[in-house]
């Protein structure tokens, strides 16, 4: 009889190790499925980010929450100075998506887009005629653009991209 109810005090034991491994396995995959969610509601805040950049009509002209015609200071990867609170809100599910600006310039107004600015330069195709001058590649200027996602359970997601115009 007490060989019998040890034996059954260990399968009870095994038995809720079992269903605490199964329950942490579940929490697991859901807040895997949380964060790939909120990655793809990013892509639609940067998206949106996109289309407001390419509609300005003054970069030189910060607008108050969500656009700065320089670049903003962060300190390595910390990007948590950047001040989300009065930027556009878009929802997407159950997903809070916000979006902010920066132009990667050192100064506004910009005079020398070259060299105040962080440019794509775009290779242009030259005249192979001996004497030729050299023609400029045209530029692009940069824009950082930074989106934050915050999901169920109070979870955040920020991701960063350039967007390039001109």
């Amino acid at each position: 009889m007490i060989v019998v109810l040890v034996l059954l005090s260990v399968l009870l034991m095994g038995a809720l190790a079992l269903a605490r491994l199964t329950e942490v396995g579940t929490l697991a995959a859901g807040n895997a499925s949380y964060r790939e969610a909120s990655i793809q509601a990013s892509a639609v805040g940067m998206n949106t980010a996109y289309l407001a950049v390419r509609d300005l009509t003054n970069e030189d002209q910060s607008i108050t929450g969500w656009y700065w015609s320089t670049m903003q200071a962060t300190q390595g990867d910390d990007i948590s100075n950047l001040n989300f609170d009065s930027a556009p809100e878009l929802l997407v599910g159950n997903y809070r998506v916000r979006y902010v600006v920066d132009r990667l310039c050192n100064t506004a107004p910009v005079t020398n887009t070259l060299l105040q600015c962080l440019v794509k330069q775009i290779p242009q195709t030259e005249s192979s005629k001996a004497g030729g001058e050299s023609v400029d590649p045209p530029n692009a200027r940069q824009f950082r653009v930074t989106v934050r996602v915050t999901g169920p359970k109070n979870t955040q997601t920020w991701t960063q991209g350039l967007v390039t115009k001109g």
